[in-house]
């Protein structure tokens, strides 16, 4: 099956959660965006990323990830569960 949509480290945020509406809680749960708390959505995943602090081995993860989430059923029950909010660390 194909993905939604093409992802890669400079896809912006928007986008991705635009055509990915589950990666909000993968962003979330990756410590990379809280958009729970309103942190602002502009900007590319990877800047997002380097922001937080992670490196180009942990972005091209996330970009695989995505991918997989953005194919129906691709990465299952990976987005669920609770998190911790980056803010409160």
């Amino acid at each position: 099956m194909e993905p939604a949509v093409t992802i890669t480290r400079d896809i912006t945020i928007e986008d991705l959660v635009n055509a990915v509406p589950e990666s909000v809680s993968y962003l979330m749960k990756n410590r990379i965006k809280c958009l729970a708390c309103g942190e602002p959505i502009w900007g590319t995943l990877e800047e997002a990323a380097r922001e937080k602090g992670f490196s180009d081995e942990e972005i091209e993860r996330f970009v695989a990830d995505l991918t997989a989430l953005s194919v129906k059923g691709g990465m299952n029950n990976q987005t669920g569960g609770m998190f911790l909010c980056s803010h409160n660390q």
